[in-house]
């Protein structure tokens, strides 16, 4: 049987050329035609233009050829592009809903309403009752301005104002050291000086961390509490700097914690950091998720996702796209069959898609696959050379070479 029968023409070609050796077997034996096309492209890249970039010239193939390349063609089309970008992170309290309970002045803890981390406390509920010779002091200044307001008529004009002043300003010296409103009227009231006043918490949520015991002394500043409000809390993950694109603030995310396996917490993008991390290349970005019956604990490990539509845009197989390190190419089959090298610009990347940014028009035909086959013959065409078993330009197959065909058993070595 004739060995051209047997092999696809670009192959049989490259075979037949080193049948007449017989000292050594043809370091191509044994390739495929994509193989061929690959060493035969390495030893001819084809000519270059003034920018560098190799010349590629318009192909044709002929039917046989391209069922021996295994060409397969495809249609630009307009789809809905869905991509999910995916990243891990870990789930912390919301920094705005934090508060930290601090002493404005020196003093002894008497008592502590809210002794163990963990609990959870509502805005205005008592924390602890602190004693501190200051705030006995403020309050007798209280009384005392209390007392001589009510003897000073308003007739008196600027005595009236004097003393309606000093008592105004000792109300405001109390609660500037987080005594409420309720126990500085309790205190006018009573007319009585107590011996401690509470210190309340600022907002609900949960105490996080609790640094104080009773008859500890404590000073200004000193944090006693750490309180969050936990109702929504953030899932923060590190995004690669190509995908930034695709994460904007108000856009949908959801999240996957371990405890609770298949369940998909919906949340938005709030937050885009800044800047960027220079050595691992990802910029942070933050989800706020809603947490009701506080299942999500600050400290959990997350799974973040990014779900991006984009309706209606062009899209091509991602393999149908030559990626040269210098441009972006896409064989498109004219109305003769000649299939001429485009410069496409890419967009995003959903699985096998890409979306066409540039270059190509909805209903065009191109190349999917054998790609590089025909690519290695447009830039040997650009030499006046060919690939061998085809010729450039040519609207039949190639002649055969005039030479007596060869058993295959010749290819052995002697």
């Amino acid at each position: 049987m004739n060995r051209r029968a047997l092999l696809p023409a670009a192959a049989a070609a490259l075979i037949l050329s080193g049948c007449g050796r017989k000292t050594e077997e043809s370091p191509m034996a044994g390739m495929t035609a994509e193989e061929h096309a690959r060493m035969q492209a390495g030893a001819t890249q084809g000519a270059v233009d003034t920018t560098g970039a190799v010349v590629r010239q318009p192909v044709h193939l002929t039917a046989e050829q391209e069922r021996a390349l295994g060409v397969v063609y495809t249609t630009v089309r307009r789809e809905t592009l869905t991509r999910t970008i995916r990243t891990v992170g870990t789930v912390a309290a919301p920094e705005p809903r934090t508060a930290d309970v601090t002493p404005k002045i020196e003093g002894f803890i008497e008592r502590l309403h809210v002794d163990f981390t963990g609990a959870s406390v509502r805005k205005g509920e008592p924390l602890l009752t602190l004693y501190s010779p200051m705030l006995v002091a403020a309050q007798e200044e209280l009384l005392t301005a209390k007392r001589l307001a009510s003897q000073v008529e308003p007739v008196a004009g600027e005595a009236w104002s004097n003393a309606q002043a000093t008592l105004a300003a000792a109300r405001r010296r109390l609660g500037y050291w987080d005594i409420t409103t309720e126990q500085i009227e309790q205190i006018e009231r009573t007319g009585q000086v107590t011996k401690t006043l509470t210190l309340v918490s600022p907002a609900d949520g949960i105490v996080l961390e609790k640094s104080v015991l009773e008859g500890q002394q404590v000073m200004p500043g000193m944090r006693l509490y750490r309180i969050a409000d936990l109702s929504a809390v953030w899932a923060e993950g590190d995004v690669f700097e190509q995908d930034l694109q695709f994460v904007r603030v108000g856009s949908q995310a959801h999240i996957e914690v371990a405890a609770y396996p298949g369940q998909h917490l919906m949340g938005r993008v709030s937050f885009v950091y800044p800047t960027v991390d220079p050595e691992s290349r990802t910029n942070r970005v933050r989800v706020t998720v809603p947490n009701p019956g506080l299942r999500l604990k600050p400290g959990m490990y997350a799974t973040i996702y990014f779900d991006v539509v984009r309706p209606g845009v062009l899209v091509v197989p991602a393999g149908a796209v030559v990626v040269t390190g210098e441009r972006n190419l896409v064989f498109v089959r004219g109305a003769e069959g000649t299939l001429t090298p485009v410069e496409v610009g890419l967009g995003a990347r959903a699985g096998d898609q890409v979306q066409i940014l540039e270059g190509l028009a909805a209903g065009q035909t191109i190349v999917a696959a054998a790609n590089f086959l025909v690519d290695a013959e447009s830039r040997l065409g650009s030499t006046g050379s060919a690939m061998p078993g085809m010729e450039h330009g040519a609207h039949t197959a190639p002649a055969q070479p005039k030479r007596d065909t060869v058993p295959l058993q010749q290819h052995e070595h002697d």
